[in-house]
């Protein structure tokens, strides 16, 4: 294992690199139930027998030693994971075959288990497979590049779905996310975000954005979306072309580029030229910022296919991480220790990343 120190603009953090056996599909950190536990779920894929699992895993990461991840359990997947969600209770995930899986583990005999499991399979719910997934409370919506948006309601022992839009495949959507009980967004081509009201506009979107893009910005895709709870009115995009952007409902046809083909010089940076997976509001620089107005977007964080792990604040030289040789598909930021950050690598191997 290679282990990393690295000093940035007074900002310490190690890099710890874990090789595995096996293509790393996603990860999510798993809230804890103690202030000693640390927990995370993987979606693995083995290309030698072609079986796909999520599993849990223990890790102990203590200051300045080797971290150390331990499996405790382990549950088989039909199909390779497309999106990945963990609540307190929960592990969600979606494939590619279409099918929308809740798992919930079990804390009671010392050890953890992935044993209880509902899904929904049935035969219409999509058609191919799912983009992705978000949870809030016991609902979970659901999107996909045929144009369907469900809300499924998964508390109690079984699962129901209403379909809230169907695209009929005239439209796609590649990316979700709850901003309250009954508000969410969706994304999909030419950088397009939707918000939806369940409330105000049921079956339909509320607001949509397009924007004032470049030509060659039509065809780019919204591959993640975050919205910060204490500013839903703003709604943060990463997609192609090393595109990360802000959409305020309140001025709803202005992007706020930070990084991308879409930026103005001396206003962004193009961090990265390749597809953005993921994008999250950054709660631990959030944290070092004593006053921040409005106005202003919170610091985010992005990865990309072209193996950059960066920090982006408006109107700031970007903070680089991680710059790797390969893919980073997916990353998260801890629930509870927001200094702690874990990364899927393309090249069968995560990254953790302790800041201080």
């Amino acid at each position: 294992m290679a282990i990393l120190q690295h000093q940035t603009q007074n900002n310490h953090f190690q890099i710890f690199r874990l090789p595995q056996s096996k293509y790393v599909d996603a990860v999510r950190w798993m809230p804890p139930f103690s202030a000693f536990d640390k927990f995370v779920v993987l979606s693995f894929f083995d290309s030698d027998s072609s079986s796909c699992t999520i599993e849990i895993h223990s890790l102990d990461n203590s200051p300045n030693i080797q971290p150390i991840l331990s499996p405790l359990s382990s549950f088989a997947t039909t199909s390779r994971t497309s999106s990945l969600k963990t609540s307190q209770d929960l592990i969600a995930f979606s494939t590619f075959s279409g099918s929308l899986n809740f798992i919930s583990p079990d804390y009671r005999s010392g050890d953890v288990s992935l044993n209880s499991s509902i899904s929904v399979q049935e035969l219409g719910f999509h058609v191919g497979s799912i983009s992705c997934i978000d949870v809030l409370g016991s609902e979970c919506v659901s999107v996909g590049e045929d144009g369907r948006v469900n809300v499924v309601n998964f508390g109690g022992s079984k699962v129901d779905y209403r379909r809230l839009f169907d695209g009929n495949g005239l439209v796609s959507y590649t990316a979700a996310k709850w901003a309250s009980p009954t508000e969410f967004a969706t994304g999909g081509l030419g950088f397009s975000l939707q918000w939806w009201d369940q409330r105000r506009k049921p079956g339909e979107p509320a607001l949509q954005f397009k924007g004032n893009w470049p030509q060659k910005c039509t065809s780019g895709l919204v591959h993640s979306i975050d919205i910060h709870p204490s500013r839903k009115h703003t709604c943060l995009a990463g997609g192609s072309s090393g595109t990360v952007f802000a959409w305020d409902l309140r001025w709803p046809q202005q992007p706020i580029v930070l990084s991308g083909i879409g930026s103005d010089e001396g206003q962004a940076h193009l961090i990265s030229e390749s597809e953005v997976w993921e994008v999250q509001f950054d709660s631990h620089s959030q944290s070092n910022i004593t006053t921040m107005p409005s106005s202003k977007l919170l610091p985010v964080m992005m990865c990309s296919e072209d193996g950059i792990l960066s920090v982006i604040e408006q109107g700031a030289e970007p903070m680089e991480l991680l710059a790797e040789p390969c893919a980073i598909n997916s990353f998260d930021i801890g629930k509870q220790n927001h200094s702690d950050i874990i990364c899927s690598l393309e090249w069968e191997s995560l990254a953790i990343l302790s800041r201080s």
